[in-house]
């Protein structure tokens, strides 16, 4: 096809996209860059190159849209920025800026392609690059989904790139020498004679050029920092208490505020009784907000203690009350009406299933978020403008609420992005900011910290939903023949983004069969159909999204396949795995484990797993012994191929901290409801996987893909699988359901 053939199929794929997206621009727009939100109110002497790189006489700050919440991402992209910019990562400063559509998410909209992570034919390469209009034109600027690195690897390397060479042009202006005869280096620009000109210096010249956008990105042996172990830049801040959180903020004449909603979600509050708790020390107000009531106090623990002193009439929720409820409403959920999705289909599946299928049903609980940082957020109402301080992935949905709850428009909203003591996606939903910008609208112009108790937090959680799969399958001579996998769940994107984001949800709910409808398996007769069961408790994205319930599905019941088979659970999914870059995965974890070595002894079994989840081949072997006092998890070897490794050291923590969180999640991770409610409001009945009983994880990150990819989700979903077959391996017992410690003890 001809050059002219060519644009046009773009721009019709680009304006198509863009309308899925909800919006009406086209192929012209799209190419359009994006205003830099840095040029906005510049001091005198500062340059903003690029959205990216901001130059004054304090120094060079690199900024770091996508939010930390502990995985190293503010490390992660600066690093990224300082490798092209030539700068020093221990002497520049680091921010997240101002919430803009110039730092929407490139990488988002890779979940969204009905394409497979394995295919790279024509129509998924162009997919996924036109998927690209909708993220940019909604400005969709958003942390999650492991797509920190895959938005930043170019995007990041080519801002530095531009920066340094538009101070190089400056240097030249200044000191009358060509361009080409400059170098760069620890923040300065090194003529040929010897002498520097620091960044900081040449920044008043610089900003008024046009930024040099022709830039050569440099290969890798040109590398300082990627690929290579490095000291995190927040390290000490952390190591020495004084790295700053939302929880943090302290503010001048701040006044301190908790809530109390209707512990059934979605329910009323038909009245109540506040004077215990107006008579309390410290409690200035307590006035009602939609849904429960706040209190104001002059701190944080005279509000909690008053907000729990109020008497509530609470209304029923609008959800099922009883737990049982909720596994009744996914069982009726296999039924054609409620089909959302049939994204795999091969082979004849009735017919190789036969008369007499093996047969299994496997289930997942609600998981609550549960970070050791409770949600909090700062807000500050003043004539004309607002101030937001909270950790926050999604800082332009805040930004849009708070100006409509304060009647401001929303360039008048202020969102101060801070650091995260853990997420897991909880921060992706922005309830907390809201809550504060009620409460603050009522504060007299006073800064407001809303703060939710552990339990409130645990209360008002998005969890993650309940799943349950029915699948069947069949075996002929040693290998497995036939998988007909159904799971049903209610609609996490339904219910984050269509009811509190009001975003246009159309079509299947990818996150209900991810990581089961796309990994690279070449069985015979392979169906994946998902089922959107109604709506039940609110949910929202946990570490791995729909990966975390799939994974542990799948890969149980495959290895109970495999075992009918009497085939080697390694062994077989190296044979039915048709991907080169993923077969080397699972032969790295094998090798690792010398799972081709001597049997364990009795009473100890391994157990292996393979899901993909975000692009990224995840394989996992756990070792268990049986003790005296439970089964007790030995040894875990984890490989995943992610492309490219930004940071060894990161990377490998990373993984491990995966591992354990998708372990634990695993052994005693659950939450329940009666009577409209949470059962587990606190740790100590959402409990985790402790430090005594922590086993050794051996890391191993494979770089063969052609994709660089992100890592902080894939190690979860092989976890649960991985631990279950090493359960089945050792004891004969096999486990179907989630929580596991209510079906077998642990040391």
């Amino acid at each position: 096809m001809g050059k002219i053939g060519k644009i046009a199929r773009r721009t019709f794929l680009i304006g198509s996209a863009a309308v899925l997206g909800g919006v009406a621009f086209g192929y012209v727009m799209y190419q359009r860059p994006a205003k830099n939100p840095l040029l906005d109110g510049l001091g005198e002497g500062e340059a903003a190159l690029t959205p990216y790189v901001l130059i004054n006489g304090e120094g060079v700050t690199l900024i770091t849209p996508r939010g930390d919440k502990g995985q190293g991402a503010y490390h992660v992209q600066a690093a990224l920025i300082a490798e092209e910019l030539d700068v020093d990562l221990e002497k520049v400063n680091v921010d997240p800026g101002p919430p803009s559509g110039a730092y929407y998410n490139t990488a988002l909209s890779a979940e969204a392609v009905p394409f497979a992570y394995y295919d790279e034919g024509f129509m998924a390469e162009t997919l996924r690059d036109v998927m690209d209009a909708p993220m940019k034109f909604l400005g969709m600027q958003i942390t999650g989904g492991s797509t920190t690195v895959p938005d930043a690897w170019e995007k990041l390397r080519v801002a530095g790139a531009v920066a340094r060479e538009t101070l190089k042009a400056a240097a030249a202006e200044v000191s009358g020498i060509n361009v080409t005869a400059l170098d760069t280096g620890s923040g300065r620009v090194i003529l040929p004679d010897g002498r520097e000109l620091t960044y900081e210096e040449l920044a008043p010249v610089a900003a008024g050029l046009e930024p040099v956008t022709k830039v050569r990105l440099r290969e890798p042996e040109e590398w300082r920092y990627i690929g290579k172990p490095m000291k995190r830049i927040d390290i000490v801040a952390k190591s020495t208490g004084a790295q700053e959180y939302g929880i943090d903020v302290e503010l001048p004449d701040m006044v301190h505020a908790a809530v109390r909603l209707n512990p059934r979600r979605g329910g009323a509050l038909n009245g109540y009784d506040a004077q215990a708790a107006e008579e309390m020390r410290g409690v200035e107000a307590v006035f009602d907000i939609p849904g429960g009531v706040a209190v104001l106090a002059d701190n944080t623990w005279r509000a909690f203690r008053a907000a729990e002193a109020v008497e509530c009439d609470w209304g029923p929720a609008d959800h099922p009350g009883e737990q049982a409820e909720h596994w009744q409403a996914l069982a009726d959920s296999f039924v054609s009406d409620r089909r959302d999705s049939r994204q795999r289909d091969e082979g004849d599946v009735e017919s190789a299933l036969g008369d007499a299928p093996i047969e299994a049903e496997y289930r997942a609980p609600y998981l609550a978020h549960a970070p050791l940082e409770p949600v909090n957020a700062t807000v500050w109402v003043q004539e004309g403008r607002v101030d937001v301080w909270t950790g926050t992935q999604v800082p332009r949905f805040a930004q849009s609420h708070v100006a409509e709850i304060c009647g401001v428009d929303a360039e008048q909203v202020h969102v101060h992005v801070l650091m995260m003591g853990g997420s897991f996606g909880h921060r992706l939903e922005d309830d907390v900011v809201i809550r504060a910008a009620q409460v603050a609208m009522q504060a007299g112009g006073r800064p407001v910290k809303l703060t939710y108790s552990r339990e409130e937090d645990t209360r008002q959680d998005f969890l993650r939903p309940v799943g349950m799969a029915r699948m069947k399958g069949a075996i002929t001579d040693g290998w497995v023949r036939a998988l007909d996998y159904h799971v049903a769940a209610p609609s996490i994107m339904a219910s984050q983004m269509g009811e509190r984001q009001g975003l246009p949800m159309p079509g299947p709910d990818s996150t209900i069969v991810q990581a089961a409808w796309d990994q690279a398996y070449a069985i015979p007769d392979y169906r994946v159909t998902g089922y959107r069961a109604p709506r039940l408790a609110p949910v929202s994205s946990w570490r791995s999204v729909g990966a975390s319930i799939n994974g542990f599905f799948h890969e149980g019941f495959l290895d109970e396949l495999i075992h009918a088979a009497g085939a080697d659970p390694l062994e077989e999914r190296l044979r039915l795995c048709f991907h080169v870059p993923t077969r080397k995965v699972l032969e790295a974890v094998g090798e690792m484990a010398a799972w081709s070595g001597p049997r364990p002894a009795e009473g100890v079994g391994r157990g292996v797993a393979l899901v993909t989840s975000f692009g990224v081949p995840c394989a996992e072997i756990v070792e268990v012994r049986q003790t005296e006092a439970g089964l007790r998890i030995e040894r875990v070897w984890v490989a995943a191929e992610v492309g490219r490794l930004v940071d060894p050291v990161n990377f490998d923590g990373l993984v491990k901290g995966g591992v354990v969180f998708g372990l634990g999640h695993a052994m005693t991770g659950e939450i329940t409801f009666a009577d409209g409610r949470v059962e587990q409001e606190n740790f100590d009945l959402f409990d985790a996987m402790r430090i005594d009983q922590c086993p050794d994880i051996e890391v191993r990150g494979l770089e063969n893909g052609d994709r660089v990819l992100g890592i902080g989700e894939p190690p979860v979903p092989p976890a649960a699988p991985a631990l279950a077959n090493a359960i089945f391996a050792a004891t004969g017992q096999r486990l179907r359901e989630m929580p596991f410690a209510k079906f077998v003890d642990f040391a």
